[in-house]
């Protein structure tokens, strides 16, 4: 992917295009590139799943594919609840031959669909078919008798020809009757057998082939209700390591869970937690900590968490302190009494990170959208392993490129005094307080533009603010040639004023996993942004 080229484009828009009235059902609650990049997955609050698929291998362009049904509303007759058909989330796995599997949920029911081509056949040629049905007519006419049809020598098996291709979509599963409350998130484990779904109180484990039973590895509801205080609000696996997994909750915080360690995850997991001094906090400081939405970057080794006015991206082996600090609505501070009379400071948003785990996206109102471009920049050359391997000098091993990422000192830290390099890189826990342990952990200044560093000793810090790319998915997108460069765009649709349209906001995205293309579901429109 290249990681230096963020001038986004409009490239395509489906849905209606004109304004009209948007019917609910039509509004997109979940988006979702596969492995490839290839196909491209929508879920709506109507319950309903549209694919598309890529047309154009140069440029960025998508051609419906199909659309089918995947939940219906549902009546609980024993808890006298209301169950909606609305996708709150949709995960591709990995294609097995020339199908594709994927899993879509409501709030209540998991289902995994398998997209395959089918081919329809009709008869082309039977008994009454033309030529062999007249001469059967003639003879019934000319001897008056039924015996020459009846006849073995004269019948003949009805003939099956190919008439046309379509794609299909079949529930090869049903996962339900295991969550009492809302289902929030799932997520494909990388053994490719399993798969979590969380929702506010429990965590559930399952296995794709066993839809009866599910194992529970989260559970944080108290015995007694009145003293609950948080709720999971996102959950999901790690990338590369199949036991490890972290969720999110209102409190702000962040849980990494190793599964080998206990049965029930949450009992000695690692927290990822911002210490914020009591004398700040106000009425909405524990609505806007809320965390939306986590992340693991796609090489497994940072977390971007997004909560209603920031963004933070953390290192998996340093807990104590975000690496950066974003702050998305630093103009809405000052209206939080307007979003709380008006429900905008409950809305959900998303984030997510690019193909290369360097640059950061997520969305905002008047259907802006932001991207963070090389937000966090890893050493040229950098695998996909959360912890290099170093000499005893604490230099890269031959091989290894010591370009503009985390320093030798910040990864041999984070490795521990293993001269050998032996340990295994998915030991997080081992060192979890590396960074305050023997001398502070030392950051490069490309790993800590924190936004709103404090510069409190967690080594050296660069105060260069972070780089915003500010784009807008409507109707000017259709028009973006006409105004000016994508820097002009950017710092017009920094300039909200008193004009917020709260119900305009960019909840759902998804980022392509090999180039700089992104999905973005505004209201019932789906736009395509490309920097190729």
């Amino acid at each position: 992917m290249a990681t230096d080229n963020f001038n986004f484009k409009f490239s395509q828009c489906f849905g209606d295009k004109a304004d009209i009235v948007v019917t609910e059902a039509d509004i997109i609650t979940a988006s979702e590139f596969d492995h490839t990049g290839n196909f491209l997955a929508t879920g709506d609050k109507g319950g309903r799943v549209v694919l598309f698929e890529r047309s154009n291998s140069r440029h960025c362009e998508y051609k419906f594919l199909t659309e089918f049904q995947s939940h219906d509303a549902e009546f609980d007759y024993l808890k006298s609840l209301e169950i909606e058909e609305k996708i709150n989330q949709i995960k591709w796995l990995k294609p097995v031959q020339r199908s594709h599997f994927l899993l879509s949920t409501n709030d209540k029911t998991i289902k995994l669909w398998k997209i395959y081509e089918k081919n329809i056949k009709l008869v082309s040629d039977n008994n009454l078919s033309e030529g062999h049905g007249l001469r059967q007519r003639s003879a019934i006419a000319g001897s008056g008798s039924m015996n020459a049809v009846l006849k073995l020598q004269n019948l003949r098996l009805p003939v099956l020809s190919q008439h046309d291709k379509i794609i299909a979509a079949t529930p090869k599963r049903i996962y339900a009757n295991a969550h009492t409350y809302h289902i929030n998130s799932i997520s494909p484990n990388s053994d490719q057998e399993t798969f979590l779904s969380a929702d506010d109180l429990r965590i559930n484990l399952w296995n794709y082939d066993l839809p009866e039973e599910s194992f529970n590895i989260v559970d944080i509801k108290p015995v007694n209700m009145e003293e609950l205080t948080e709720v999971i609000t996102s959950a999901e696996f790690h990338p590369q390591e199949c036991n490890l997994l972290m969720y999110s909750s209102s409190k702000g915080t962040i849980k990494l869970c190793d599964m080998r360690m206990n049965a029930l995850c949450d009992d000695k997991p690692m927290v990822f937690e911002e210490y914020t001094n009591p004398i700040n906090h106000n009425f909405f400081t524990e609505i806007t900590s809320s965390i939306s939405d986590i992340k693991f970057s796609p090489n497994g080794r940072y977390i971007a968490s997004r909560d209603y006015l920031t963004v933070k991206i953390w290192d998996v082996k340093m807990n104590n302190k975000p690496l950066k600090t974003i702050n998305i609505h630093e103009q809405l501070k000052d209206r939080l009494s307007d979003t709380y009379e008006n429900d905008a400071i409950f809305d959900k948003f998303e984030v997510e990170f690019s193909g290369d785990s360097s640059s950061i996206m997520t969305g905002s109102y008047n259907n802006n959208f932001m991207i963070y471009p090389n937000v966090v920049r890893n050493a040229d050359g950098d695998d996909t392993s959360i912890v290099k391997t170093f000499d005893d000098q604490g230099a890269p091993m031959a091989g290894s490129s010591s370009g503009s990422g985390a320093t030798a000192n910040d990864k041999h830290n984070s490795q521990g005094n293993n001269s050998n390099g032996t340990r295994h890189k998915n030991n997080i826990f081992d060192n979890s307080n590396s960074n305050t342990g023997n001398g502070a952990r030392t950051r490069s200044s490309t790993n800590g533009n924190n936004s709103n560093n404090n510069g409190d000793g967690d080594g050296a810090s660069d105060d260069e603010p972070v780089e915003e790319i500010v784009l807008q998915a409507d109707k000017t997108a259709f028009r973006n040639k006409q105004f000016g460069s994508q820097t002009q765009r950017s710092a017009r649709n920094k300039e909200w004023g008193d004009d917020i349209d709260f119900k305009k906001s960019i909840l759902h995205f998804s980022w392509h996993p090999q180039e700089n293309s992104i999905a973005i579901a505004a209201t019932n429109n789906l736009f395509i942004f490309s920097a190729l």
